[in-house]
């Protein structure tokens, strides 16, 4: 693995943890793919740092469980706003 893949799957998973964010809010922060951030924190982070990957993965758990609820506030909002 190069030396900035390590750098920046530490350095997101690090965000994650702290702050909680979704993968795609935490995408849009770091200017990365939806895709990039979650290969990064199931399979590189895994390899790098067991702890740390073990609390990530029970944030985006938690903010999987909670996609459904967001969903619908999002939805909400938005024939709301059309009102």
């Amino acid at each position: 693995m190069k030396p900035y893949i390590k750098e920046r799957t530490l350095q997101v998973a690090q965000h994650i943890a702290e702050t909680e964010d979704t993968v795609r809010k935490t995408a849009e922060i770091y200017h990365l793919s939806k895709s990039t951030v979650h290969n990064d924190m199931s399979s590189r982070l895994q390899l790098l740092d067991r702890e740390m990957y073990e609390e990530v993965q029970k944030v985006m758990q938690k903010n999987f469980s909670e996609k459904h609820i967001r969903g619908g506030q999002s939805t909400k909002a938005k024939y709301e706003k059309e009102k």
